[in-house]
């Protein structure tokens, strides 16, 4: 919950800031920074609380780079 109150939060700031936030990354696996790693049901569920309580504009899109992809991929 605390996650959500402080995503929520950073949204809003963001926001009235006039910044819309556009992703929300899922790191590349990289020697250490395991300690930052969420797991994906973790992260969709951070998304889904976000999704719920602010207005679409206001909700970062979840996505993670994958090597050769052209551009980001959804999760």
């Amino acid at each position: 919950m605390i996650e959500v109150i402080t995503k929520l939060t950073l949204s809003q700031r963001l926001f009235e800031a006039g910044v819309l936030p556009y992703y929300l990354h899922q790191l590349d696996r990289v020697t250490g920074a395991a300690h930052f790693e969420v797991a994906d049901a973790q992260a969709r569920a951070l998304h889904d609380a976000l999704l719920a309580r602010l207005p679409g504009y206001m909700v970062p899109r979840l996505v993670r780079e994958v090597a050769g992809e052209a551009s980001k991929t959804p999760l």
